[in-house]
């Protein structure tokens, strides 16, 4: 175990954590226990704490530091976590970049985030070296894991410092882009990070509690939720570098897994696994399973909780900010709620966000952080065009009950407008996944010269199961006993692979430019 100086050894977990070096208090504690385990290595709390030491040591000898941005292109691997780790303390703005993008659009946000080091993953080299091919500011680079033509070698550039705590740490934080529905993604500008105070999960601080990363941590949800948040509360962590339905249920009963994070999509991918496979696995150390990201579909969450129990707690949340949570027995009593807003923290509002009446449908208006608001950086109309007041809105859709729950609709980027109608795809995307034939689905909406746009269903059939004309024309009617005929497909296509975002949710802008395209 590494050496601390004085003022760590004295100060409090608080004072250490408003400073970004919160690690410490767990690595003089409890040094030996895994922080990080992965297919690519493993940390224990006091080698991630040392190496996060290191890493700020050695961007600073070559002219990285407070203030200055990092960019990181990484798989769900250890070095990943010592990166974050030492943005936190060393003052730097960490963007992660999502390594499925190609060389050019990667290398977009390297440059608009004002990089001054990329640091990538050897086995991503060729997003990497487009990125920095198009980010010349950012002189520093390190390739963890391997060779990459023109950097340097992130183990031998930690080697080379010592891992005792700095002596000057500095709260830093990130900036995440968004996914970019519509024109270039955008950095999500905010103050350093805050503490984490709050123990959102009910972790057993110094027992023996595991969480499960399903989701690549360049997303905010993962990031926050299954990295910050559980090492913030001593918490290890069980890396999956890819989401596999039984490859988490093996991680689960052989880590005896207490906590995790998933999306909608995931719970259906573990619902179609055979049942013998399901119950070959003991699921009995699950207690908290963290959901959101997208709307899930009703049948969905209710066979999910009938499985694993009433441990299911949802949120509706951005990268811009957070808002509700809700728990099973909640959920279960009015089924398809995300929570009732406390606070005024959702408001369902007109365009002008004017606060619309319970039962009306509207958008959805989030109230602004008390440590801060954010801005789309570089781009001040975008945040200005975002804000109402002290609220501020992503476009998604909603109403709240007579009560105050919180209901999703869809995000105003999916609506569906045929003859002058409000169609959401989400709804549609609901009915038919109770088909057992579907193993995914995508509604779009697409161009129709008398009606605007008509609605067509893209589906993803389960294994085994053939297309043919007449399972689409049985969708199609399995669909008009559950919806209003208007929002029913008119058409329904069969697709080998539905387009995805890496955290699993379909990407409904790829699948209606394509079709619009041929239209």
């Amino acid at each position: 175990m590494t050496g601390t100086t004085a003022d760590t050894a004295t100060a409090t977990r608080g004072e250490l954590t408003a400073t970004g070096m919160g690690l410490a208090w767990w690595a003089a504690r409890q040094p030996d226990r895994a922080a990080i385990t992965s297919p690519s290595g493993s940390r224990t709390f006091a080698e991630l704490h040392a190496n996060a030491n290191r890493l700020v040591r050695a961007l600073r000898r070559r002219g990285v530091g407070p203030g200055d941005a990092v960019a990181l292109i990484c798989g769900n691997r250890p070095a990943f976590a010592e990166v974050v780790a030492a943005c936190l303390r060393g003052g730097l703005r960490l963007t992660p970049i999502n390594w499925h993008l190609t060389g050019d659009e990667a290398g977009y946000i390297a440059a608009d985030c004002e990089a001054r080091a990329i640091i990538g993953d050897a086995s991503l080299a060729a997003c990497v070296t487009g990125a920095a091919a198009a980010a010349p500011a950012a002189t520093v680079r390190l390739a963890a894991g391997g060779v990459i033509e023109g950097f340097e070698s992130y183990e031998d550039a930690l080697a080379g410092q010592a891992g005792h705590d700095i002596e000057d740490p500095t709260p830093g934080g990130s900036m995440l882009y968004t996914s970019g529905t519509t024109g270039r993604p955008k950095g999500v500008r905010r103050p350093p990070a805050a503490a984490v105070s709050v123990n959102l999960y009910g972790y057993d601080e110094g027992g023996d509690d595991v969480h499960l990363c399903t989701g690549p941590l360049y997303h905010a949800a993962p990031l926050a939720f299954s990295l910050a948040a559980p090492l913030a509360w001593g918490i290890g962590v069980v890396l999956m570098e890819q989401w596999e339905p039984e490859e988490a249920l093996r991680l689960i009963e052989q880590c005896r897994v207490t906590h995790t994070h998933m999306v909608p999509t995931m719970f259906h991918r573990l619902l179609s696994l055979p049942a013998e496979t399901r119950a070959a696995y003991d699921l009995s150390s699950l207690r908290f399973v963290l959901h959101g990201a997208a709307p899930c579909p009703a049948p969905v969450k209710a066979a999910m909780i009938d499985w694993i129990g009433p441990i299911i707690w949802e949120y509706y949340a951005a990268t811009e900010g957070a808002g509700t949570f809700c728990d099973s027995a909640t959920w279960l009593a009015r089924p398809g709620t995300v929570g009732k807003p406390v606070d005024g923290q959702v408001i369902v509002g007109d365009e002008a966000g004017n606060q619309l009446p319970p039962g009306e449908t509207g958008l959805l208006y989030l109230k602004v952080p008390v440590s801060g608001g954010f801005e789309y950086f570089k781009d001040p109309d975008k945040t200005a065009a975002t804000y109402r007041g002290m609220y501020f809105t992503l476009g998604d859709v909603g109403h709240v009950d007579a009560d105050g729950y919180l209901f999703l609709t869809d995000r105003t980027a999916n609506l569906i407008i045929s003859g002058g109608v409000n169609i959401y795809p989400a709804e549609v995307d609901a009915a038919l996944l109770e088909h057992p034939a579907v193993g995914d689905v995508a509604t779009i909406g697409i161009p129709n010269h008398e009606w605007g746009e008509e609605v067509k269903a893209v589906v993803e059939l389960q294994p085994g199961v053939d297309a043919t004309p007449e399972l689409a024309a049985e969708l199609v009617e399995f669909c008009r006993q559950r919806l209003a005929r208007f929002k029913c497909p008119r058409s329904v296509d069969f697709v080998g692979t539905l387009p995805r975002q890496d955290n699993g949710k379909i990407y409904k802008r790829l699948l209606r430019d394509r079709y619009r395209a041929v239209s």
